[in-house]
């Protein structure tokens, strides 16, 4: 089964105090595009992580977020009370040896002094929380393959009828080569006989007409876009990452429907060419999205 390029993953892991969120998108690209947006105390292990997302996605342009909630109150700044106490003295050392008044309220005073309300301790990534962190990664890009190959079997069932579609069309245009060879003869047969006083040998107009005629022939073309259509088939069933393959298949398709309807020479024809082309063109157009 095809999978799409087009896709979107998320994952929530509890750790401690910690909800740790992933969410990942993907768009079309011809290569794999990864930009990243990472949690500070995660970041020595982007290269991990960008690792952890290659090696399942191959290609598009995917964007993954990896942020921390935390639950309320537990984030509040400790006050410094040893170096409040300390600039407390100082202040009112100082006030008092150059005769100033003191401050009314002392506590905004002090607050606002440096260092007071600096948090000091550092977080450090412990190996438990970065296997959570990496359990969170890996079931966002689980959840994204999911919905890629969703949107996949979307992609192959409209395949699968527009590639049908073409063949009732190359079908349909059976009938019509057979009575066109009649009607180009008997077409120049009658111009011949309408210019008065012109004689011509029927034996050499015979071998004419079969030359012109010969070079008119579409089975050859007939018979490479239904290989093309067979071969379009196999591969969406060979599995992901053919995408690049299904849109070289297209475009050959095209050349052989183009060749058709150059040698078609007829209206009736050449309007079953066209709905062909707008069969392939729709193919052509969602082609990008795969994977």
């Amino acid at each position: 089964m095809i999978q799409s390029m087009t896709g979107y993953g998320r994952a929530v892991v509890a750790y401690n105090d910690k909800k740790i969120n992933v969410e990942i998108k993907s768009l079309n690209s011809k290569q794999l595009d990864l930009q990243t947006r990472i949690a500070p105390i995660y970041r020595e292990k982007e290269m991990e992580i960008r690792q952890q997302v290659s090696t399942v996605l191959e290609r598009g342009k995917v964007e993954l977020s990896l942020w921390i909630e935390r639950e309320q109150g537990i984030e509040a700044t400790t006050v410094n009370a040893a170096l409040v106490e300390n600039y407390y003295r100082q202040l009112k050392e100082i006030t008092s040896r150059i005769g100033i008044p003191q401050p009314d309220d002392w506590l905004s005073t002090l607050t606002r002094m440096p260092d007071v309300l600096t948090k000091t301790d550092v977080e450090v990534l412990g190996d438990e929380e970065w296997a959570a962190a990496r359990q969170a990664v890996e079931q966002a890009i689980n959840a994204l393959v999911n919905f890629r190959k969703q949107e996949g079997a979307a992609l192959e069932k409209k395949f699968t009828e527009k590639v049908d579609k073409i063949e009732r069309l190359l079908a349909e245009i059976e009938p019509w080569e057979k009575s066109r060879v009649e009607k180009i003869r008997q077409r120049i047969i009658d111009g011949l006989q309408q210019i008065s006083g012109v004689e011509y040998d029927k034996n050499r107009l015979e071998q004419e007409l079969i030359y012109y005629i010969e070079k008119l022939d579409i089975s050859e073309e007939k018979q490479r876009l239904t290989n093309h259509l067979n071969y379009f088939r196999e591969t969406m069933a060979n599995g992901h990452g053919q995408g690049k393959k299904l849109g070289f298949i297209a475009q050959e398709m095209g050349r052989e429907i183009n060749t058709t309807g150059s040698k078609s020479n007829q209206a009736e024809m050449q309007n079953i060419v066209v709905q062909m082309k707008d069969e392939l063109e729709q193919i052509k157009e969602q082609v990008l999205n795969v994977l």
